[in-house]
């Protein structure tokens, strides 16, 4: 996919219990600096999410936040803006902004949203709808279970071999990215991607 211009990130609005995913949060954010790609994300400033646009916002890059208007005014959520916040009506508009902005999307570790944010690009990719990289940052472990979920859904016949390649995952964020940069989708689409870019819905009579 080459280089870089945006990353979607997806992480906890928690920082967990142990410093390593703190750390890991903001190795993340330093290595987004050193290759100049800007952030788009959640739009919180607390837990991993605040770490992250932080540490982009302080190496100079831009950092988008994209929230729904309802979590705006929750502080244990939203917290104070880092760089530019874009407020959108609800959740299924800011993950649709994020994915439209982004040139790839990485998770870092985090709770049912992260997942569900997670699961849902690779669903797209999967369907088609973007060919853009999804990098899973494993941090001490902490998605060696769902790894090992989507293996098992391989070995069950519910997910394609070719489709498990569309999940890149790394212990690093410099590996992860590097990984990313050279991910190429060999899955075959459900369908091209042109057939999702319709302005309009179409309806069928029976």
């Amino acid at each position: 996919m080459g280089n870089f211009k945006k990353i979607c990130v997806f992480c906890g609005s928690n920082s967990g219990y142990r410093k390593i995913f703190s750390d890991a949060a903001l190795d993340l954010g330093r290595e987004l600096v050193e290759r100049k790609i800007d952030l788009v994300y959640g739009g919180g400033s607390i837990g991993l999410m605040g770490l992250v646009s932080q540490a982009v916002y302080d190496g100079g890059c831009n950092v988008l936040g994209i929230i729904p208007r309802a979590l705006v005014s929750v502080e244990q959520i939203s917290g104070h803006a880092v760089g530019e916040v874009l407020i959108v009506s609800d959740m299924h508009e800011r993950k649709a902004e994020m994915a439209r902005r982004a040139d790839a999307f990485i998770a870092l570790p985090g709770g049912y949203g992260t997942m569900e944010e997670l699961l849902e690009v690779i669903t797209w990719s999967q369907l088609g709808i973007h060919e853009k990289p999804v990098g899973l940052l494993n941090i001490d472990g902490y998605y060696d279970c769902l790894l090992g979920l989507f293996d098992k859904g391989v070995e069950e016949g519910f997910i394609k071999p070719s489709a498990r390649n569309i999940v890149i995952s790394a212990t690093s964020p410099k590996e992860l990215l590097e990984k990313m940069e050279e991910y190429v989708p060999i899955h075959n689409q459900v369908a091209p991607s042109r057939s999702w870019n319709t302005d309009e819905p179409v309806t069928r009579s029976s």
